[in-house]
């Protein structure tokens, strides 16, 4: 959950980086809310649940798109790479691919490595500090 509301911090921050599990878990907890959300609309015809489904997907539109282009930053491309997804098919399975890969170790033009942000102490791989 750290990490859904980590994205929803930077709700419309475009620059910088991402690593893989802020990016995964975003995807994650965002797709299991929307399916509840999704359940619940299609189990009843009360217009204020359409509503919701449907306001927490517009809202959640920015936030997406940032936490992709972070991520996508973090393999020192360009945000521009996040339209690969309009080319039909190969697009897809090209952003699925950015998305995958691991980014550039060390800093980039687009910032600190996240992964090297790291506290000291014996829980390095849970927690990191931003600088």
């Amino acid at each position: 959950m750290h990490w859904y509301v980590e994205v929803l911090r930077k709700y419309a921050v475009f620059d910088g980086r991402a690593r893989r599990r802020e990016f995964w878990m975003f995807t994650l907890i965002n797709a299991i809310i929307g399916g509840i959300l999704e359940i619940i609309r299609w189990g009843t015809d009360r217009w204020f649940l359409h509503a919701i489904a449907g306001a927490y997907g517009l809202v959640l539109i920015i936030p997406s798109i940032a936490v992709a282009v972070r991520r996508i930053h973090d393999s020192n491309r360009t945000g521009f790479w996040w339209f690969i997804w309009l080319v039909p098919i190969i697009g897809w399975i090209w952003f699925l691919v950015l998305m995958v890969l691991d980014g550039t170790p060390g800093p980039n033009r687009y910032g600190p490595d996240p992964k090297r942000q790291l506290t000291s102490g014996p829980a390095m791989s849970t927690y990191y500090a931003p600088r």
